[in-house]
């Protein structure tokens, strides 16, 4: 026998649930808290607590545990918000076409693209994105910024319609992608660690096995460069990664164009640049079946930008 909270649950229609509760939720959830999605949301942490109940009590579920021990899911609370992202999905997705069928660009196009891209040499993301601008005036344009992993899954569930991420985030049938620029990543050290000052042909790839390892969390558990890096922190982003360097405790890979004004200044060393090196390939994606024409419009702009290699 069903409760009486799925009972009410079956019952609900698409028009009996307030849209707004639920964008209030997904922000909730994609800041990962009340507090952090205060400035985001323009309301108090109050405000967005009675919403938060008001859409449970709409719901009949209990949707997330809050407190001192901070912001959880519960898991039907993951299963609501990952219904959510479809639905919100769905409704740009019907926007964007509308716009479509009327012979203009509007809508929300949400664009997902992973950190220290400003820097890099091969992409002109600031003429892309104001080439993009002048070509859909009336869309609006949602940037994030988030980890390989989920920028994956995020354009699979309807969260981006266009993403710039590195291969390692494996592509899919349900994908277009097209191969747009490369970067090279080199060890570092930073300035306080041992290795600073020891000259290259000191450096041996068993020392650097001992040393602790700031990895990225998408990158494979496998040898780099034919070294058994040791794991000892882990970041999804390059800034995590910088810091993590500038402590002294660590070794870790960093595109050679974002550690450039680090090592610069004295506060970073690329350790045997020669031979700890390999070539990151990003692609640009959007949805294979039916992509709007924004996200076309926003992908070639990047491509047509980008710099000579």
């Amino acid at each position: 026998m069903r409760s009486r909270s799925s009972q009410r649950v079956l019952a609900l229609s698409l028009s009996d649930v307030d849209l707004r509760l639920l964008r209030v939720f997904a922000t909730i959830v994609h800041h990962g808290g009340f507090s952090a999605a205060q400035a985001s949301l323009g309301m108090t942490q109050a405000t967005i607590s009675i919403h938060i109940r008001d859409l449970e009590a709409r719901l009949g579920l209990r949707l997330c545990e809050r407190g001192r021990s901070g912001f959880i899911l519960t898991e039907e609370g993951s299963q609501i918000h990952a219904a959510t992202l479809e639905l919100f999905g769905s409704i740009e997705r019907f926007q964007s076409r509308l716009g479509d069928a009327q012979g203009e660009l509007s809508g929300t196009l949400r664009f997902g693209l992973v950190d220290a891209m400003v820097s890099n040499g091969a992409l002109n993301l600031p003429a892309a994105l104001a080439a993009f601008h002048r070509a859909a005036p009336r869309v609006r344009l949602e940037i994030d910024v988030a980890a390989p992993q989920v920028l994956h899954q995020g354009l699979l569930n309807g969260a981006y319609q266009v993403v710039l991420t590195p291969e390692t985030a494996s592509t899919t049938s349900q994908f277009r992608a097209c191969n747009a620029f490369s970067e090279v990543q080199k060890l570092y050290c930073g300035q306080k660690h041992a290795l600073f000052n020891l000259p290259n042909e000191s450096i041996t790839p068993e020392m650097l096995e001992t040393q602790p390892f700031a990895r990225r969390t998408y990158m494979a558990d496998a040898p780099i460069c034919g070294v058994n890096f040791g794991w000892s922190a882990a970041t999804p982003h390059m800034e995590g990664t910088l810091l993590l360097l500038l402590t002294g405790v660590y070794i870790g890979f960093l595109p050679d164009h974002y550690a450039e004004d680090a090592v610069n200044k004295g506060l970073l060393r690329a350790i045997l640049p020669n031979v700890m090196s390999f070539e990151d390939i990003f692609y640009i994606a959007y949805p294979r079946e039916r992509p709007s024409r924004a996200a076309k419009t926003l992908t070639d702009a990047i491509l047509l930008t980008l710099k000579p290699g």
